[in-house]
């Protein structure tokens, strides 16, 4: 029988490594798409070791090429996509580079789309497949930077709508909303978290285990560890200003997109 291949989107680092580790363990194939040539070459050969067929796609998803490229993989047919790939940046929003905050959108949020879109016809052919969409706790809460937790809400509702077509084919999609975790993000940002309390802080394996064991149960929404579920619970409570206020003390909610 031939091997189920997952996808994963910006698996050189944080939770998109764990995912394909976590994958490649669980007998995958998969396709591995990021920019970085030489860390996708890296992460290949320690993947091959499970003993699965390792493909790698070297692709910019902020460039219209490079989505395409990618979706004609998609079209082949694969069991998983994992959208995983995203990122943040400092500065105010004011300041920043447009050309930065369009590449941020295009890679946040319309290649989730495209991506997504060039997925769903072979799995629902086949009956099955799933979609993993990483958000994040700050497209759930307010007070987080601009552009980012809006993109990250974008992912969250897009998750939710698509999930209602998708009810009873045998596909499921799924959209994880973490917290603050150990990965190289923050760094790659520029954005110092000095305030934030070490409760806080996550743990990748964590975060993949506790996912997929959510995304077994048909979770939709998923809040990975205790503490950022009492927080999302207690967005839902209290005010917004309020809310918002709270995220300026933990994190900041200047020197951010």
């Amino acid at each position: 029988m031939p091997r189920p291949v997952a996808l994963v989107t910006g698996p050189t680092s944080g939770i998109g490594a764990g995912f394909a580790r976590r994958y490649a363990r669980d007998g995958y194939d998969l396709v591995l798409v990021a920019r970085d040539v030489d860390r996708l070459t890296q992460l290949a050969s320690e993947l091959e070791a499970e003993g699965g067929n390792i493909e790698i796609l070297p692709a910019d998803l902020a460039d219209p090429a490079g989505r395409t490229k990618v979706a004609d993989r998609l079209a082949r047919g694969v069991r998983v996509l994992i959208n995983n790939a995203g990122f943040g940046t400092s500065g105010e929003f004011w300041t920043a580079d447009p050309n930065l905050l369009q590449r941020q959108l295009d890679v946040n949020v319309t290649a989730v789309m495209q991506l997504t879109r060039a997925a769903l016809p072979s799995m629902l052919d086949a009956g099955a497949g799933t979609v993993i969409n990483i958000a994040s706790v700050a497209g759930l809460v307010p007070g987080r930077g601009s552009t980012y937790s809006a993109s990250k809400a974008w992912v969250v509702s897009f998750t939710e709508g698509l999930a209602g077509g998708l009810q009873g084919t045998g596909v499921g999609v799924h959209a994880v909303c973490p917290g603050f975790v150990h990965t190289e993000f923050h760094e790659r940002a520029g954005i110092d978290q000095p305030k934030v309390p070490s409760f806080l802080w996550l743990d990748v394996d964590d975060v993949v285990s506790e996912s997929l064991a959510e995304i077994a149960r048909g979770t939709l929404i998923i809040i990975p560890s205790i503490q950022y579920k009492a927080i999302v619970a207690a967005g839902r409570l209290i005010p917004r200003n309020l809310m918002r206020a709270a995220g300026r003390r933990l994190g900041g909610g200047r020197g951010r997109t």
